[in-house]
Parts: C-alpha cells; sequence; structure tokens
C-alpha cells in the first residue's frame, strides 16, 4: 500500500526518530561521496502553485542523488483546480511518474491529490502545513542539541502553516513549544486544541515577544507577509512591529540558544542581518537539511510501498 507524507503526523514518534537516524546517514554519504541510487531510474513529478527556491533545488537535486529525475512543474503548467482538476491530474501523472510533490495554496487539494494519485504524495507546503520544513528544523534541532524533547522552542510570528506544523509536531514528539504573536495571528484552532488535548508537550501562546523568549533554547521566525497575503503587507508590518528577533531579544533567551528561520528573510522586518549571520544563527544548517529530511521521507514512504531499502 502506498504511503503519503501530507503532514507530520502521518509519522508515528518513532518512525520521526527513524527519519532523523536516516537522514543523518544519507547526509555523511553525500559529505563521503557515496552514492546511495535508492531509486534509479524513477521520477517525480514536483507540481508548483506556489514557487520556491529551497523545495525545488532540494527535492531535485536529492532525487538526482537517488539516482531518479525530478520534472518541475510550474504554476502555469498545470494551473491546478482550475484548467483542470486535481483529482484528474493526480490520476495521470501518477500514470507517468513514481513519485509527486506538491507545493499549493490550498490544504484540500493536497488531500485530493493524495486521495486519487496512486503514486506516494509528498506535501511541499499549503497554506495550512508545512511538514516538511518542520523534519527538516526539528532534525537540525537533534543534531545540535542531542534531542529535541525537552527543548523550549519560541516561534515568534504570524500562526501560520509552519506554526501549525510544530503543533502537529508537539502532538507526537514531547517538548516545549510557545508562539509570540500579535493577537488577532493565532494558530489554527482545531490544530492547536488537537495538540494541546495529546498531553505530550507544554503549549503556551503568548502576546509578548519577550515573556515568550526568556530561557528559550531555541528562537525561530517566518516571514511577517507570506505569499498570498501581499494585500496585507502594510497593516502586518505595522502589527508585528516589536516581534523582530534582534540582539535584544536575543539576549532574553539561553546564552546558547540556537536561532532558526525557514527562509526567505525580510532583513530588518522579522529579523537583523547581524542575528541571522551570527554566532547563534544555524539557519543554512536547517536549510540544507530540508534536503537530507526529504531524502528520508522518501526512504520511509518507499519502504512502506514495499520497496527493499536498507540505509
Amino acid at each position: 500500500m502506498k504511503r503519503d507524507f501530507i503532514a507530520v503526523t502521518d509519522f508515528s514518534k518513532d518512525e520521526i526518530y527513524e527519519t532523523f537516524r536516516i537522514a543523518k546517514q544519507l547526509k555523511a554519504d553525500v559529505k563521503a561521496g557515496k552514492e546511495h541510487h535508492y531509486f534509479a531510474n524513477q521520477t517525480m513529478a514536483m507540481v508548483f502553485a506556489k514557487p520556491s527556491l529551497r523545495t525545488r533545488v532540494s527535492f531535485e537535486t536529492g532525487m538526482a542523488q537517488f539516482g531518479g529525475h525530478a520534472l518541475y512543474l510550474g504554476p502555469n503548467d498545470i494551473s491546478i483546480g482550475s484548467r483542470e482538476s486535481v483529482k484528474d491530474i493526480a490520476r495521470v501523472i501518477s500514470r507517468y511518474n513514481n513519485w509527486i510533490m506538491a507545493r499549493l495554496f490550498k490544504h484540500e487539494h493536497m488531500l485530493e491529490m493524495a486521495k486519487y494519485a496512486s503514486s506516494p504524495v509528498i506535501n511541499g507546503l499549503t497554506d495550512y502545513n508545512h511538514p516538511c520544513q518542520i523534519m527538516a528544523d526539528m532534525l537540525t534541532i537533534h543534531e545540535h542539541r542531542g534531542t529535541v524533547e525537552g527543548q523550549k522552542v519560541v516561534f515568534i510570528g504570524d500562526g501560520n502553516n509552519v506554526c501549525n506544523s510544530f503543533l502537529n509536531f508537539a502532538s507526537i514528539v514531547p517538548y516545549h513549544f510557545v508562539l509570540a504573536t500579535p493577537e488577532g495571528y493565532d494558530p489554527d484552532p482545531t490544530t492547536l486544541e488537537r495538540a494541546r488535548a495529546a498531553g505530550l508537550s507544554k503549549i503556551e501562546v503568548i502576546h509578548d515577544p519577550v515573556e515568550a523568549a526568556k530561557d528559550a533554547d531555541v528562537l525561530y521566525t517566518d516571514v511577517w507577509t507570506s505569499m498570498g497575503q501581499e494585500a496585507e503587507k502594510l497593516k502586518r508590518l505595522n502589527d508585528f512591529q516589536g516581534f523582530q528577533i534582534n540582539d535584544e531579544l536575543l539576549s532574553h533567551a539561553k546564552s546558547d540558544a540556537l536561532v532558526m528561520h525557514c527562509l526567505p528573510a525580510h532583513y530588518g522586518e522579522e529579523i537583523t542581518e547581524e542575528v541571522l549571520d551570527g554566532p547563534h544563527s544555524v539557519v543554512f544548517d536547517e536549510a540544507e537539511n530540508r534536503m537530507h529530511a526529504q531524502k528520508a521521507i522518501m526512504v520511509m514512504l518507499g519502504n512502506g510501498s514495499g520497496a527493499n531499502i536498507q540505509v
């Protein structure tokens, strides 16, 4: 039976840690020049309703390292949900390709694609969540701290798709998650309640960034205005004043706190250039780990659909 990766909750806690182990091994293999053509001669259709630097490059490069080929389908190639129905697109391209990665606006389109595709579908982002990003983020914390459990991770910014994925992760693996956001920018209420109901993690939503940052192990941020929200930019710039990760805010976190950002960064808005380029930043480790985490997710899905892969 084929498996999809639509949300981090598609994996159990044990599977998440196995994904981290595989990602670290694959990363070491790349550094050592060792080839691992686990998906030789296979193809991946990459469906982009939203363009992206990291998602495209990391999946395309990772598929090449696996010995396969990735095909980029941009917003004008498909016009998903308008030129052709999602279910027909899913059924057609999975006849041609072994894998589908989709980066879409509407989460319901992702769910529909997974329902009708016969090939595994990997969620490269929707307006609701960003599971590949969160796996890379937590892999990075695991590399630098040896664990994610018990870490105080403070997300400074909008209760957006990345924030929702942090909450989903908190329902599987215990850690301390704090969202510091202006009033009116809280995360999806159902996701928040589900994460709290799991009873594993301490979860807080705070409207004071200084209070939130106290004794943080990780300070994390994202852009204040995401793709598709451009009409709200001026309002958001005003509402998020005081929610910037800068030297002053960083001083309230632990002395060895990590600074993270899923990129792209808007210097002078959600983060200063000095902090992102400073000694606390692991932002480019995090960006690199997108590829390694995603390759490990593919190995997990490949094993789940009957492939015999030992990493």
